[in-house]
C-alpha cells in the first residue's frame, strides 16, 4: 500500500533517526494491520519514521526506528536479544549514493512495497523520493520485517531488517 503523508517528516537526516525497543505505540500517520503466524503486526509510519508493535500469545514487542528527542541509543549496526519469549534479531545499514542512483533506487523500493500485499509506504511532500517504507513476511515460525527509510536531500538510504521469533509460540 502507497499513500501520501500530508505533512513534513521530522527526521531529515540519517544520523538523527535512533532505535528502542518497547515504546509504547505512537502516533502514526499511516498504517497496515497485518495477521502472521498467529502473531498481530502492525507497521506504522510516523511523521519521525517507522514503529511496528506485534502481538501474540507469547506476549508483545515494540520496535521503534525514528527521530526521538532526547534519545541517546543512536541505530545500531545489529543486536540480537532475548526479550521474554521473543528472539530479537535486528540490523541497520546506511547507505549512501550518487544522485541518480539514489532516486532509481528510491523508484524500485516504493514499487515493491506498494505492489506487496504486507507493504506499506508513506512518501512525504517536498520530494516525490522521500518516504519511509515497511514490508513483514512470515517464514519457519518467525516474523520478519524490513523497512527503508530516504533521505533525498542527503542522497542517503537507511535499511533495517528484523527478525523475531517467538519460542513455543509460532
Amino acid at each position: 500500500m502507497l499513500t501520501t503523508i500530508h505533512t513534513a517528516y521530522s527526521d531529515t537526516r540519517a544520523d538523527d533517526l535512533a532505535w528502542a525497543l518497547g515504546q509504547e505505540p505512537l502516533p502514526y500517520l499511516a498504517s497496515l494491520d497485518l495477521e502472521l503466524s498467529g502473531a498481530r503486526v502492525r507497521l506504522r509510519v510516523l511523521g519521525a519514521s517507522h514503529q511496528v508493535l506485534l502481538d501474540s500469545r507469547g506476549g508483545t514487542c515494540s520496535e521503534t526506528v525514528a527521530c526521538m528527542p532526547g534519545s541517546r541509543t543512536p541505530l545500531p549496526l545489529g543486536v540480537s536479544k532475548t526479550l521474554g519469549a521473543f528472539e530479537y534479531e535486528f540490523a541497520a545499514h546506511v547507505e549512501s549514493l550518487a544522485p541518480g542512483s539514489f532516486a532509481g533506487r528510491a523508484q524500485e523500493l516504493l514499487a515493491l512495497v506498494a505492489e506487496h500485499p504486507h507493504g506499506l509506504a508513506g512518501t512525504f511532500p517536498g520530494d516525490p523520493h522521500a518516504f519511509t517504507a515497511l514490508l513483514a513476511q512470515s517464514r519457519g515460525g518467525h516474523v520478519h520485517w524490513r523497512t527503508w527509510h530516504a533521505y533525498p536531500q542527503e542522497h542517503r538510504l537507511v535499511s533495517t531488517r528484523t527478525r523475531i521469533l517467538v519460542r513455543g509460540e509460532l
